[in-house]
């Protein structure tokens, strides 16, 4: 991704992903969700995969995730299962694709 050619080599990828669930279909969300989360959480170079949904409304869901480096999130967004949680996923929320924000810790280069 074009974003993280600035990122120092070795510095962990950090990013927040978002999505609004449409109505009704907040379950299935959330089951879908946690089921990539176990698998996620199982990559050698994941150190972080939270998931949440807001408190003010809980048809948005939050998601922070930390990768040891660049290679790592490759690694990530290259596994097939991943594919297949984006493909389900928009059929059932309200964007067409997860807001991704990336993070840089304050201090870093």
């Amino acid at each position: 991704m074009k974003i993280l050619n600035d990122l120092p080599s070795g510095t962990p990828v950090s990013l927040i992903a978002e999505f609004t669930a449409l109505p009704g279909h907040e379950d299935a969300v959330a089951e879908l969700l946690a089921g990539l989360a176990v698998k996620v959480r199982n990559e050698d170079d994941n150190i972080a995969f939270d998931c949440y949904r807001r408190l003010e409304n809980p048809a948005k869901f939050v998601v922070y995730e930390i990768y040891r480096d660049k290679a790592a999130f490759e690694v990530h967004i290259g596994a097939a299962y991943g594919a297949e949680f984006n493909a389900k996923l928009r059929e059932l929320i309200v964007e067409p694709n997860s807001v991704l924000t990336f993070l840089t810790p304050l201090g870093a280069s």
